[in-house]
């Protein structure tokens, strides 16, 4: 990697003893000599077992070789929950390459940026998910990425001048390339293995940079706190392009060699039924995902008795869902905090009361520590708000070609989390809002100043202001409060969402309220006073 990181001499002999020091490839390899004929993963085209997993993993892996990529070299991937996705990010790695994992809402915006940014040389897409057509996305994109080598196509309808990714998994390369290749690639645990964008508070997100170990440690923690074997069957529907869904969806069952099972659009109906019928023992989604589970008509009908544990993340926990689940459902419900630049870090523990449970986000994982300060980093008492602080093993490497903002990011040697907690007596946190300016939508994070800085382009606007907007079941969603230039007619709600469209932003970003005001709430000096702003939408909720 060109761009510095953290990993100075100091940084790697502080943790050394808490990380693993192995990658997802010494996990597979592991799986496979343990349980060759165990089903690995499970999407809604296929089935693999470890054995199959692993010769798909070597066969696509020398393909990339073929193709001349290799170590360094970053590859994107915008795929839904498919096994292609587990696949390329696996032989990635056995290679030495990156992995970018892109989100598949993304549109125009948000991927132009991306991809150029990460130079990457290689992007995979599908022909077609939820109706959108990502070649012509890449089409029209393409001729801005200067370093884009080879665009593959997962599907059936593959344009000229673009590959179908099934030649990489049917080719048989082994045929064609000594698999002692692959042998003689060494992999440094303290390599970058991914590179997955955060959502920014300002114009642009930031390549978060993690290592094998960062990304394992972190992975790792799940074994332990879950008492996870490899009898387990996890189900992931949360996107792998989340730092929930990768690190935990596609890569934690590998790490226990146990089975997952993946769904690509989230439904509570056929996760009900699949429990029954493949025996899942845990799950880990947005809350939302949970109080559609246990608000689902019928649900007390379904066979739910091999379900331990369904974790929740994102969102706070509603006292009366965890009551209501408690009359409903087996499952026991945790509850957990993280970001992409440092994984889970907090997760209640199976044997924890209610209290624990609704009112906090858990206890922080061996080696992960976390402090609340106050204004001038001094340590607060328990039960104190102020801002959380964290440091551990599982923190990212710093953001890709961003090392001033990175060490922005940092306070002696502490990652500013932009999260405002309060921590009790015994080490468990509550989070109790946020610095940075970012709407938490069903588990999905919105950068609110990326999407202003887009509406600011419209030539009728003069100011736009977005905020969270309580929703009963999403948590909160965007509401947009926008003054107008002088004599330029008022917008509504569906002429702002047709203007980001034809920017290119995905939908879950848009505004699904919007006020329109003549000005704005100030401080004395002129600045506008956003939660003046939350106070007004929840009034008029309310009315």
């Amino acid at each position: 990697m060109k761009q510095k990181t953290m990993l100075t001499p100091e940084y790697l002999k502080s943790y050394e003893h808490l990380w693993p020091n192995r990658t997802i490839i010494d996990y597979l390899n592991e799986a496979i000599r343990k349980h060759p004929n165990k089903i690995a993963i499970i999407d809604k085209k296929s089935r693999f077992t470890y054995r199959d997993l692993g010769k798909l993993v070597d066969r696509v892996a020398l393909g990339l070789l073929e193709l001349g990529l290799g170590k360094g070299d970053v590859i994107s991937i915008q795929l839904p929950n498919w096994n292609e996705f587990i696949i390329l990010h696996y032989a990635a790695t056995r290679i030495g390459a990156i992995s970018n994992p892109l989100v598949p809402i993304y549109r125009d915006r948000e991927i132009r940026y991306m991809v150029a940014a990460v130079e990457a040389k290689m992007i995979v897409v599908p022909d077609s998910f939820r109706g959108f057509d990502y070649p012509a996305m890449i089409n029209r994109l393409r001729v801005e990425w200067p370093a884009m080598e080879h665009v593959y196509v997962v599907g059936e309808t593959v344009p000229e001048g673009m590959s179908s990714f099934s030649s990489l998994l049917e080719e048989p390369w082994e045929e064609k390339r000594d698999l002692a290749h692959l042998e003689q690639i060494t992999l440094d645990p303290n390599e970058v293995t991914e590179i997955i964008f955060t959502s920014g508070t300002t114009g642009q997100p930031k390549g978060v940079m993690h290592t094998h170990n960062t990304l394992c440690v972190s992975t790792d923690y799940w074994i332990e706190r879950l008492h996870l074997t490899s009898d387990d069957v996890m189900f992931m529907a949360s996107t792998f392009a989340h730092q929930t869904g990768f690190g935990y969806g596609v890569r934690l069952p590998t790490h226990y060699g146990g089975t997952a099972i993946y769904q690509e659009v989230w439904d509570p109906k056929e996760f009900l039924e699949l429990v029954g019928k493949e025996k899942i023992t845990f799950t880990a989604g947005a809350t939302p995902f949970l109080q559609d589970t246990v608000q689902f008509s019928g649900v007390e009908t379904y066979d739910l008795r091999s379900l331990r544990y369904f974790v929740a993340l994102g969102a706070p926990l509603p006292r009366p869902l965890v009551k209501e689940a408690a009359k409903k459902v087996p499952f026991i419900i945790l509850a957990g905090w993280g970001q992409t630049e440092d994984g889970l870090v907090t997760l209640t523990k199976p044997e924890d009361n209610e209290e624990k449970i609704v009112g906090t986000d858990g206890i922080s994982f061996e080696g992960m520590e976390l402090k609340v300060v106050d204004a001038q980093g001094e340590a607060l008492p328990p039960n104190t708000e102020g801002d959380l602080l964290c440091k551990g093993p599982a923190l990212f490497i710093g953001y890709y070609n961003q090392l001033e903002k990175t060490v922005q990011e940092f306070q002696d040697g502490w990652f500013v989390t932009g999260d405002r907690a309060v921590m009790d007596e015994d080490g468990y946190i509550r989070i109790a809002g946020r610095n940075k300016d970012i709407i938490i939508r069903g588990g999905e994070n919105i950068p609110v100043a990326y999407v202003e800085n887009v509406i600011y382009e419209h030539p009728d606007i003069a100011i736009v202001q977005i905020i969270a907007m309580p929703d009963p079941r999403l948590q909160e969603k965007g509401c947009a409060f926008i003054s107008m230039k002088p004599g330029r007619k008022h917008l509504d709600l569906i002429e702002v969402q047709q203007f980001l469209k034809t920017k290119g932003v995905a939908k879950q970003y848009w505004p699904e309220h919007v006020e329109i005001v003549e000005d704005f709430p100030r401080t004395p000096s002129g600045k506008i006073q956003k939660f003046r702003l939350r106070e007004q939408v929840t009034q008029l909720m309310q009315e």
